[in-house]
């Protein structure tokens, strides 16, 4: 697949980011009506992923743009059910407020990311970001053979080999263990995706995410050289990314763990007992 194939599809991409940016900005300082989905029968359980109604009102406006540009294609969202694609490889992954935690408590780190996968391996990525290189809102994004952009301008991830102690983003913070690295938990995984594609940070390991937490993600950090290993179980060994498999032709069961840096990085990311 050549680059001017996916130039329409990119563009699109980084107009529903900007979309949902602008829905998010919009919402803050306002009381927002939350919902929880139930993950559990505890109450830890049931009061852990909130989904509010930014998410929902985004989400349905970006399927509705994609109906209408684009209706042969697929469609995975975190919020509703999959719209299988027809006579069409191409599947939309969406998370229209990845971070809704962060979120819906005006805590100022989230992000909206649009991933479109071919044959189950994302091709496109566009990630609207709260706070950026720059220290502003943006949308980061790339697509296949293409350089890694920040709104619309080729942009070069940031050599911080200089930098003792990198920082790196993890599932959970080891007690009492020495890493090598400073880690942090942003609560979202699109963020540090684009994070580590920028150079903000060295890597990331995410445990079971779900498509929509990295498919957006995934291209920006191919475009800026990372490493992407994955794990589809525990003990398994870890392995290059090859795709989503099934998961592109509109299945969201895909699970499996990823690290994402430089090759040092993610070899001692891939080894921490989490």
């Amino acid at each position: 697949m050549s680059l001017p194939d996916l130039q329409s599809i990119e563009a699109l991409a980084v107009e529903l980011a900007e979309l949902a940016g602008a829905e998010i900005v919009a919402a803050l300082g306002r009381s927002l009506a939350v919902r929880y989905k139930a993950l559990g029968e505890t109450d830890a359980a049931l009061f852990r992923d909130p989904v509010s109604e930014i998410d929902q009102k985004v989400e349905r406006v970006i399927r509705e743009r994609l109906a209408e540009r684009f209706p042969a294609h697929g469609i995975v969202g975190e919020e509703s059910a999959p719209r299988e694609a027809s006579g069409s490889d191409f599947v939309w992954i969406v998370d229209p407020v990845d971070g809704t935690a962060n979120f819906v408590n005006g805590y100022p780190l989230f992000a909206a990311s649009i991933g479109v996968a071919y044959k189950g391996r994302p091709v496109v990525g566009a990630v609207w970001c709260s706070s950026s290189h720059a220290l502003r809102p943006g949308t980061y994004h790339a697509a296949s053979g293409g350089p890694l952009r920040f709104e619309r301008q080729a942009i070069e991830s940031v050599d911080r080999r200089q930098v003792r102690r990198r920082i790196v983003g993890l599932p959970r913070l080891p007690a009492g263990l020495d890493i090598g690295f400073e880690a942090r938990q942003s609560g979202s995984a699109a963020i540090e995706c684009a994070f580590v594609a920028a150079g903000l940070l060295a890597g990331a390991r995410f445990e079971t995410p779900n498509t929509w937490d990295v498919a957006g993600g995934i291209p920006l950090l191919e475009a800026s050289g990372a490493r992407i290993l994955a794990r589809p179980a525990e003990g398994a060994p870890w392995a290059s990314f090859a795709g989503f498999g099934e998961a592109g032709s509109g299945d969201a069961g895909w699970r499996q763990a990823l690290v994402v840096g430089d090759r040092a990085t993610c070899e001692a990311l891939s080894k921490l007992p989490l």
